[in-house]
């Protein structure tokens, strides 16, 4: 398995990455202190929770008709204009006087944007990397996201201690339009990897296709849902701890680093294929602590703990790529980032109306008891015998 250090040294692999760190930033200092500006102006937990992952909600409408996209448009122009189009977004958020309604359409259609970028960037990153390199550079940049928004939220809540939500609205625009350039001037020009023009019959045909298989569906299945009813929880930091969101998020950006560590780099693979369901559980169970209504302390380390966990996904990532043809891999890898965000935004949602009605910390129990349900049926579902009924997936689809 190559080393981290090999892979900066593959062509384009370095400007990808820096510009996914560059987004990264971006992405968690403008949706923290969205979240922040939308608590402050309706105290809503529901409305707060929507502004910081209202994106994931658009994620289906991209699946749904944008998604052959991923491999039949040109990688670097897609990326950097949809860099760009973040910027300007982000930019426009940051005008004073906007109803929150004109704040979340924004989130939606910007989330709209991104669910083409998922596909684009891995399939991008199987293209550049060997087939033996897309687990640790996957796992780079996953390690990547760890730490970006670790220092991502630190900054940004101490940020907004001093200076309004707006300025570090702009701010992360600012971020949004270097990764653009760094994309636009870092990256090759390379063909399509599939030829045809995108479009809806080709995105529902291929989409079809890949959720035919048995094996492909339970994987996008553990993709999704376990890991997006967790995000559910996340969702209610602001509301729980409005003063200590920040060191929240920033606590289990620090888990899901050391997850990806440990999973990337540090297990055989044998040992590493048999931790997706394991994974999973602990990502989910500590949550679970919140029906007690723990101190900071307590919940920040359940927080950490927790977000080990989401080392699974790499787990179930790598048999996801076994499992597709490499003409499609953009395609499988943009319908799984879709599916797991439209799920992340869909659980925001949930656990944002659930907190209305009762509390963060109820909210966070019932969507870790969620989660922990689906998992341990998922591993049941695994291991029943499957039926052949998968509908043939080519290059052309």
């Amino acid at each position: 398995m190559p080393s981290y250090r090999s892979l900066f040294r593959t062509p384009e692999f370095t400007p990808l990455f820096l510009a996914a760190s560059a987004q990264t930033a971006a992405q968690t200092m403008g949706g923290l202190a969205l979240g922040t500006l939308v608590y402050r102006a309706t105290g809503s937990p529901l409305l707060s929770a929507l502004s910081m992952f209202g994106p994931a909600l658009a994620q289906v409408i991209g699946a749904t008709f944008l998604l052959s996209g991923s491999d039949r448009l040109p990688p670097r122009t897609a990326l950097s204009a949809i860099a760009a189009v973040f910027a300007v977004g982000t930019a426009f958020q940051a005008v004073p006087g906007l109803p929150p309604g004109v704040l979340l359409g924004v989130v939606l259609l910007l989330g709209l944007v991104a669910a083409l970028g998922g596909g684009v960037r891995w399939g991008l990153l199987n293209e550049i990397l060997t087939k033996d390199g897309y687990l640790p550079g996957r796992s780079l940049f996953n390690i990547l996201n760890g730490l970006t928004q670790t220092v991502g939220f630190a900054t940004g809540g101490l940020l907004l201690a001093t200076i309004s939500p707006r300025v570090c609205l702009l701010i992360a625009a600012g971020l949004y339009l270097t990764a653009a350039l760094t994309l636009r001037l870092g990256l090759t020009t390379r063909p399509p990897r599939t030829t045809g023009r995108p479009s809806v019959a080709a995105t529902w045909h291929t989409n079809a296709a890949l959720w035919s298989s048995r094996p492909r569906r339970l994987t996008y299945l553990g993709l999704w849902l376990p890991n997006g009813l967790v995000v559910g929880c996340e969702s209610l930091y602001v509301s729980y701890a409005p003063a200590a969101a920040g060191t929240l998020f920033a606590c289990g950006a620090v888990g899901m680093l050391a997850g990806d560590v440990t999973v990337g780099r540090l297990l055989p693979p044998a040992v590493r294929a048999h931790l997706a369901t394991p994974l999973l559980l602990l990502l989910a169970v500590p949550y679970l602590a919140f029906a007690a209504h723990p101190p900071l302390a307590v919940s920040l380390l359940c927080v950490t703990v927790a977000s080990v966990g989401f080392g699974a996904s790499l787990v179930q990532q790598e048999r996801l790529m076994s499992l597709t043809p490499d003409a499609l891999s953009g395609h499988a890898l943009g319908l799984h980032s879709a599916g797991m965000l439209t799920m992340q935004g869909v659980s925001a949602a949930v656990a944002g109306s659930l907190a209305q009605v009762t509390s963060p910390a109820t909210g966070m129990t019932v969507m870790a008891g969620a989660s922990v349900a689906v998992t341990l049926g998922l591993a049941l579902a695994g291991r029943a015998p499957a039926r052949n009924t998968a509908v043939r997936v080519d290059a052309e689809a």
